[in-house]
């Protein structure tokens, strides 16, 4: 039966995970420069910021400033497209593509050890039930008030 009792217990496991700080590796790679150059990388090399921003869901001026620091680090390169002067499109360089090659692998490869933790019983409950979480989420918040 679901309860008060089990939704406080729900809280304080969320809080005590959220205090492990995992959330913020877990959301750097799905939302930071790694994330943005591996999209980059899995859209043939070459995107506008636009569609970054839009697959992040995060503000133009975050890719931006993800946009200038891969670009200061040699991972990708930007040009005015020459159809469109008004576009700017986004390129991938071949140690970018190293890059994000590795940190991939360094992301499935944390992904499997954590399932692995988990057992496969629960790997595969926990994929399961994170999949419902991905389709009721949405749902929720709109009609939650805080």
């Amino acid at each position: 039966m679901i309860n008060d009792e089990l939704a406080i217990e729900l809280l304080e496991n969320m809080k005590a995970l959220f205090k492990t700080k995992s959330h913020q590796h877990i959301n750097e790679a799905l939302c930071g420069e790694a994330f943005g150059l591996q999209y980059i990388a899995m859209n043939g090399g070459s995107v506008v910021p636009g569609d970054i921003s839009g697959e992040m869901n995060v503000s133009s001026a975050r890719v931006a400033a993800a946009l200038n620091s891969l670009e200061n680090k040699g991972l990708v390169t930007r040009r005015i497209d020459k159809n469109d002067r008004r576009k700017v499109i986004v390129e991938i360089t071949e140690e970018g593509r190293s890059h994000a090659e590795k940190h991939r692998n360094n992301i499935i490869g944390g992904a499997v050890k954590f399932l692995e933790l988990l057992g496969e019983n629960d790997a595969k409950e926990y994929v399961r039930i994170t999949g419902r979480l991905k389709n009721i989420m949405p749902e929720l918040w709109r009609s939650w008030s805080l």
